[in-house]
């Protein structure tokens, strides 16, 4: 077995390049390349891990051959395309946590510094002069703090500010009351916030919902002598209406560490009265530059060699003690989507997953992702689990999803429904329904459109669905036999006697389509299909 291959496009800690080694990851470091050379080099690796200084965008992804997994050490993912890497099948992996004390710490100190105007009193003091009565600042206990963002970064600036004696209020569309109350924080919407704060500083990332989330017309509505904080991204903020605010007094300080462009040599922010600016210094301690490190090259690792997903923006996390007890309905679910996928020839508007018995109980978004990911991929091509349900929710086919505690034959069962495309002989379309379990550690089918049977996926399939009429199974035997198509395996299934029946044929080798189309011809068959798995 080849081991995997990571390139390394950005500054590492040593020690977490060894932990790729460790583990048996063969890795290169190279800094530094420009798009052109990142597009050269890319194709050999099965993982990418960068900061924020190498981009890997559309065209690195599309040259990237083999590429599986892009890892961040660190939270801010906006120099990579996540859709293009979701396209192509490529998980995208940060690490959210390792330096959300850091970020946190860097806020609650940009804001004292602001209250207190300590850069400007610094520098005037080192320059000689005495300006004790020039300074008069402002007490932060028992102001309000406005948190925009109260996940992992906004949740710990608010516990630091509760200890400061502040009034924390928070506006977060995915905060529940419940985890609200446990941070001993309120929820309220962005207006009232606004009108609110005597501090808002700001924890979320840049997307299209929250660029410009502070415009020059929500700043409008905010107190008179608000300090603003912005730690999390620059674009969050209308930094021209922010400097005009300095100027006029309405703001009483401003402390950014991120600006809409960077490296931010030049900014209009830059000279404003009270206005604090630090290099985009959130996360660069030494503790959080190794834990994003560490954190990195074992999520990568985890994911390489045994499937474990940690802290993925494109795909259902997965972890080490999940994956092993996963891989198989994983595999069963694959095959059943492959399955269901080759048999619906017009397409299909509406797909059903229902999960029964212990399997329920399961982390069920990677099966489903899996199944997804053989379902398209018999009409798509080039389609895993990374990308199946982007492709799935682009194409407008419904999805739904069921689980069932109990199973009434088996421990552990799945069932797909598809739904097809209507035609002119079936104008309301119709429904493929199959099911599948796990027996003695393989994936067994044990239902086709309603009938109980029990086959194995062989590679080679031949699928027939036919009348349970006599001289059936004879007419195809003699047919395969003539041919020179060996019978590897049998199963049928029916309705009832003389009904709708099914047969699984596993075969050794792909009939011709000659042989295909006179199989058709047999008055008992309604439908053949070869399927390979």
């Amino acid at each position: 077995m080849q081991m995997p291959k990571v390139l390394i496009g950005d500054k590492l800690s040593p020690a977490a390049v060894e932990i790729f080694h460790a583990r048996g990851i063969e890795t290169v470091t190279k800094v530094g390349l420009s798009a052109e050379d990142l597009i050269k080099e890319i194709p050999g690796y099965d993982g990418l891990v960068v900061r924020s200084a190498c981009k890997p965008n559309a065209d690195v992804i599309a040259a990237a051959d083999n590429l599986k997994v892009i890892g961040r050490a660190g939270i801010g993912v906006d120099n990579i395309d996540i859709k293009a890497a979701t396209a192509k099948g490529v998980v995208v992996m940060n690490t959210p946590f390792g330096n959300a004390i850091t970020t946190a710490e860097h806020a609650i100190a940009m804001m004292f510094a602001a209250a207190r105007q300590i850069p400007a009193a610094n520098a005037e003091t080192q320059a000689g002069k005495w300006p004790k009565s020039g300074y008069m600042g402002i007490e932060v206990s028992y102001k309000t703090l406005g948190l925009i963002g109260c996940g992992n970064i906004g949740s710990r600036v608010a516990e630091r500010a509760i200890g400061l004696k502040m009034k924390v209020v928070a506006y977060d569309p995915f905060l529940t009351e419940e985890r609200a109350i446990e941070l001993g924080v309120e929820k309220v919407e962005l207006d009232a916030l606004l009108q609110r704060a005597d501090v808002i500083t700001l924890h979320v990332p840049l997307t299209d919902q929250t660029r410009n989330v502070l415009s020059r017309e929500n700043l409008a509505k905010t107190k008179k002598g608000l300090i603003l904080v912005n730690c999390a991204r620059g674009g969050l903020v209308d930094e021209e209406a922010v400097a005009e605010m300095l100027e006029s007094g309405h703001l009483a300080g401003a402390a950014f560490d991120v600006f809409a462009v960077e490296p931010a040599k030049e900014n209009v922010l830059f000279g404003k009265p009270n206005f604090v600016a630090t290099p985009h210094l959130g996360a660069a301690t030494n503790e959080a530059q190794e834990n994003v490190a560490l954190q990195v090259a074992e999520q990568m690792s985890d994911y390489l060699l045994s499937g474990a997903v940690t802290n993925a923006l494109n795909m259902p996390s997965i972890t080490a003690e999940e994956a092993p007890r996963i891989k198989p309905f994983a595999g069963l679910a694959e095959k059943l989507g492959s399955f269901a996928g080759q048999i619906s020839d017009f397409g299909y508007d509406e797909v059903v997953i229902e999960y029964e018995g212990e399997v329920a109980d399961l982390n069920r978004k990677p099966l489903t992702a899996a199944l997804l990911a053989g379902l398209l991929r018999a009409s798509r091509g080039d389609v895993n689990m990374v990308s199946a349900p982007a492709i799935l929710a682009d194409s407008g086919v419904k999805l739904t999803e069921t689980k069932t505690e109990a199973s009434p034959v088996y421990d552990s069962l799945i069932r797909v429904k598809v739904k097809t495309k209507a035609t002119k002989n079936a104008p309301e379309g119709g429904w493929r329904t199959l099911a599948g379990t796990i027996i003695a550690g393989q994936p067994r089918i044990v239902e086709v459109k309603g009938m109980a049977l029990e086959g194995d996926f062989s590679p080679v399939t031949l699928y027939v669905n036919n009348l349970d009429k006599p001289g059936f199974i004879g007419a195809l035997g003699q047919m395969l036999g003539e041919a020179k198509v060996n019978i590897a395996t049998f199963h049928l299934g029916r309705t009832s006697a003389g009904g709708e029946a099914i047969a699984l044929i596993g075969i050794d080798s792909v009939p011709a389509d000659a042989l295909m189309d006179k199989l058709g011809t047999l008055p008992q068959v309604r439908y053949a299909k070869v399927l390979t798995f």
